[in-house]
């Protein structure tokens, strides 16, 4: 949910840009229709069902979406709109009940008054009282279809193929898949009374047999490669040794239990997986191209994740400097590549999650994805792209060198007592090869929202030392590494003295294309032109716009508007 000042400080950049830039997949900006007051409670009911299904989130009301500059697009809603009644026309419309909460927000614009709808959906799937729903991906409203539905119903843990009571005895269960399954169990230090339980109590204490009858999960996990086969069509493995983008020289199938694909799936990965060896003290540590932690989370991410009606098998394919790890079955409910990272847990699967987690073989606060980005991450390696492709979810390793000072400095960094979290060591990864960050930068980069990536890049330079700000506060503000720890890390050149000529010359080039353009009677230019110019990002060209005019007071500021312009006024000149 946003509050009334996030949504107040949003306001101050429609001048720059359209209200529809602004919408993200928990804000929608609406205009308040003043001409029907039916039409706007249809209107009203509808986002409210779509933004329900979404997860939640909020909706300002009287601001037009594709309007730039305040004063043209707050409109706002007019004073005599009763929220308490748009509450109950929205609860009476509504399949399960929605009570939306209202809160208003003063503006000089317009009516004075726009208002915040608060939408929350604990029970998904919504819709309207005549059947009729949509769901809010990104920031659209998406048909509520019924592939739809059964994610909504699987993310809210309402329906759960893996929970489905399976066509199997007890005789269908394999020894060494169970035998698979404690070592790996083991291996993670489960609770060994558990480990010692008989197979048949085993399943039962991990709720895989409720009424002693054998599930989906219990044969996923436990189950010979024949009972799988006849209960989950088309259920497998397959990994490819890639030539290139069409070719292949190997390949392996599988449709045994999820412990022992795990196992195959290793074992093949890992020997074409270089180590590289590094000499810390007496000691001798070996490194794989493709950290083994990150890959063990990616595969069992992918086998117990998948969308086992899907009838598609699990595929790994291993290319000369790059691994995909494909499962079929888009991302559940409300998660996003965007917000994976830290996003609350929302397994397809419930009941193998669960058995899953009881076994420590996964964790139910959703590390995998955290512990992935950092093993890669504290190697000096960029970490792992997470991308939907149709209706499967592909997690891609590029095969990147190892970096033995960026190591060295975050073992001794941990011995310290000051371990590095996957926020700090993305910042850290982005800052060696860009001279700097901003906040907006930082919070697309780690997931976050931009306060709490604020605070991370103040810790790291306030609590840890690691960078130094820049700029002239709040928005202005900027971040760049500290010049001896981007020499410790390996990185090349000076950091300062690169960012200074790139900005500079960026100056200079700027002040000669408008003073050429003044003198040929052309108009000025945009930022959105000087975005493309200098490939430096908003806040980046904001910051040298001022210390251009600071320096020259023929150039003048632009006004307001998409197509509002920096000009140069030569000297003596009237406008």
């Amino acid at each position: 949910m946003r509050s009334v000042q996030d949504v107040r400080e949003l306001l101050d950049r429609l001048d720059e840009v359209e209200a529809d830039a602004l919408e993200a997949q928990d804000l929608d900006f609406k205009r308040w229709d003043g001409r029907s007051l039916s039409d706007m409670r249809r209107t009203l009911i509808d986002v409210a069902v779509c933004m329900a299904n979404g997860g939640g989130g909020t909706v300002v009301l009287g601001v037009a979406d594709r309007v730039i500059g305040r004063r043209a697009a707050i409109l706002g809603v007019p004073p005599e709109i009763d929220t308490n009644t748009l509450v109950r026309e929205i609860y009476a419309n509504t399949d399960p009940r929605l009570t939306p909460d209202f809160e208003e927000l003063s503006v000089p614009e317009g009516t004075g008054r726009l208002l915040l709808m608060q939408v929350r959906g604990p029970m998904r799937p919504y819709t309207d009282s005549a059947g009729r729903g949509s769901i809010r991906i990104d920031k659209s409203c998406e048909p509520l279809t019924g592939s739809a539905r059964r994610d909504l119903l699987m993310a809210s843990g309402q329906a759960d193929y893996s929970a489905q009571p399976a066509e199997a005895t007890w005789s269908d269960l394999s020894p060494s898949a169970l035998e698979a399954l404690r070592r790996a169990a083991r291996a993670e230090r489960s609770p060994e009374d558990l480990l010692t339980l008989s197979d048949r109590d085993l399943i039962d204490r991990l709720g895989l047999a409720p009424n002693g009858r054998l599930t989906i999960a219990a044969l996923l996990l436990a189950g010979t490669p024949e009972a799988i086969a006849r209960n989950v069509s088309g259920y497998g493995w397959t990994h490819l040794r890639m030539r290139n983008a069409t070719e292949y020289s190997d390949r392996a199938d599988g449709g045994e239990a999820l412990p022992v694909a795990l196992i195959r799936l290793l074992d093949r990965v890992m020997a074409d997986n270089p180590i590289a060896t590094v000499q810390q003290g007496l000691y001798h540590f070996e490194y794989r191209a493709y950290p083994e932690l990150a890959l063990r989370e990616a595969l069992l991410n992918a086998l117990c994740h998948a969308d086992y009606q899907r009838g598609a098998p699990i595929i790994v394919k291993q290319y000369p400097q790059r691994l995909e790890i494909s499962n079929p079955g888009g991302l559940v409910g409300d998660i996003t590549p965007e917000n994976i990272l830290h996003h609350p847990p929302a397994p397809r699967n419930p009941m193998l999650v669960n058995a899953l987690v009881q076994l420590r073989l996964v964790n139910r606060s959703n590390l995998g994805v955290s512990r992935m980005f950092k093993a890669f991450l504290l190697e000096g390696k960029p970490p792992p792209a997470i991308e939907e492709r149709g209706e499967s979810v592909t997690v891609t390793f590029l095969r990147h060198e190892f970096s033995e000072p960026f190591r060295r400095f975050a073992q001794e960094e941990s011995e310290a007592g000051r371990d590095l979290d996957v926020d700090q060591l993305l910042v850290l990864q982005h800052l060696l090869t860009h001279p700097e960050i901003d906040t907006s930068t930082a919070a697309r980069l780690c997931q976050r929202g931009e306060a709490l990536a604020r605070e991370t890049l103040n810790a790291m330079e306030t609590e840890r030392g690691y960078l130094e700000r820049g700029g002239a506060g709040g928005r202005g503000s900027y971040w760049t590494l500290r010049a001896d720890l981007h020499r410790r890390l390996g990185g090349s050149g000076d950091p300062d003295r690169q960012r200074r000529i790139s900005l500079e010359a960026a100056k200079t080039r700027i002040l000669s294309l408008l003073q050429e353009r003044a003198a040929r009677g052309e108009p000025g230019l945009t930022n959105e032109d000087l975005r493309r110019i200098t490939h430096l990002d908003r806040s980046q060209v904001v910051r040298l716009m001022r210390e251009l005019r600071a320096a020259h007071p023929e150039l003048r500021a632009p006004g307001r508007g998409r197509g509002a312009q920096h000009r140069w006024v030569p000297a003596g000149t009237t406008e």
